[in-house]
């Protein structure tokens, strides 16, 4: 599968999690930075995204602590919180 292609399936697996807030956690943070990453990053990111979203969310976070396989440079970046959108 070609990047384009891949990067379409995952942001659409990103924006479609099940809970508005969850949406705007991974799509968010995909939209703002999927852009730079290997295929590696892909690799890892297609992986996390089988997640539960409670757990993902609870990992970004900070509140529980990443399983090993997680705790990688994607979700260190991720837990920065600057890429949700907010609407007023």
């Amino acid at each position: 599968m070609d990047r384009e292609t891949r990067l379409k399936r995952l942001k659409f697996r990103s924006w479609h999690r099940g809970t508005r807030e969850a949406d705007l956690m991974i799509g968010g943070y995909f939209d703002a930075h999927s852009a730079t990453w290997s295929d590696t990053d892909m690799d890892w990111f297609e992986t996390f995204l089988e997640e539960q979203d409670v757990d993902i969310m609870a990992w970004a976070m900070g509140v529980q602590p990443a399983p090993a396989q997680f705790d990688h440079p994607v979700l260190h970046a991720m837990r920065k919180m600057d890429f949700v959108p907010v609407s007023r």
